[in-house]
């Protein structure tokens, strides 16, 4: 089943080395509601700063932030144990190609990495969530997030 449960963001550490970029720890806060930072703005500061979403993942980390609505419906919705559930992503038509595509996808351990479903929504042209919603469905655990959530 794809998981990944908030606790799991709790408990992560930095590498000892890591060292806050206080440009990017601005931009952290600046964007951080309720102790959270969306992944969609994680991704939209690394953009903005050139760096790899991985190090502001490490930073909000650093910083006690944690990562809140995952595109792909994963974690950090109040109320909800999924994000597909307040899109209501499970009442959208599934192309018939999508679980081969998915399937496809896998690595060597049979999970899919966050970037491969990406791929694969933007192939199909649709919302990330299904993807993941999809995944979900045939058992499959998705890993490695680019921002490093799980």
């Amino acid at each position: 089943m794809a998981v990944c449960e908030e606790d799991v963001v709790k408990d992560k550490k930095v590498p000892a080395d890591f060292v806050v970029d206080a440009a990017l720890a601005t931009a952290i806060g600046a964007r951080t509601k309720a102790g959270k930072l969306a992944c969609a703005q994680a991704f939209a500061i690394a953009e903005t700063a050139q760096v790899a979403p991985s190090i502001v993942g490490q930073t909000a980390d650093a910083v006690g932030v944690g990562l809140a609505y995952c595109q792909l419906g994963l974690f950090g919705y109040p109320g909800h144990a999924k994000g597909w559930d307040t899109a209501k992503i499970a009442e959208r038509p599934v192309p018939e190609d999508l679980a081969d595509a998915i399937r496809a996808a896998l690595d060597v351990d049979g999970k899919l990495h966050c970037i491969h479903a990406w791929q694969v929504a933007a192939e199909f042209s649709i919302p990330k969530m299904l993807v993941a919603y999809v995944a979900d469905q045939m058992g499959i655990r998705i890993v490695q997030c680019q921002i490093g959530a799980f």
